[in-house]
């Protein structure tokens, strides 16, 4: 028996179609509205905003890096963390020309917190526990409003 279609041509590129008529399929929202935005950047824009707030009671946080990473690595060692409590954030300090980094890991404060009012509180507070312990200072000295609810 003959095969009526032809095998397909390995195209360079992925096939694009126009199913049922309706047109390419596009963004689900236009760009400028906040449901454009992944949960990484909302992550990272509350980290940003908690910076914010910290820099302009302390201008020496301007030579700190302030990183969003998903989870927190689990070394060999597991260094720094137990099996009852995953870390929510972690500093490393400044070496060899490094400056001292602040790490904030998104998926662990995500799991424990329901709205974004929640999670933004929890941002900052994660975020001033570490600013305090890189600076060697109590997170009260550092945010006077901290445990504060």
């Amino acid at each position: 028996m003959d095969n009526p279609v032809p095998p397909r041509a390995d195209a360079p590129g992925p096939r694009r179609r126009d199913r049922h008529g309706r047109g390419m399929r596009g963004p689900v929202a236009p760009p400028q509205v906040p449901l454009a935005a992944s949960r990484a950047e909302v992550f990272a824009d509350l980290v940003q905003d908690s910076v914010e707030r910290l820099e302009r009671r302390w201008p020496q946080l301007a030579d700190i890096d302030f990183l969003v990473l998903e989870v927190p690595r689990l070394d060999g060692s597991g260094e720094g963390w137990s099996d009852e409590a995953v870390p929510l954030g972690g500093t490393i300090a400044a070496h060899e020309g490094q400056p001292a980094r602040v790490v904030i890991y998104r998926r662990p404060v995500e799991i424990r917190t329901k709205g974004r009012d929640e999670r933004a509180a929890l941002v900052h507070e994660v975020v001033v526990e570490q600013v305090a312990e890189l600076l060697g200072l109590t997170p009260e000295t550092v945010d006077p409003r901290y445990g504060e609810d």
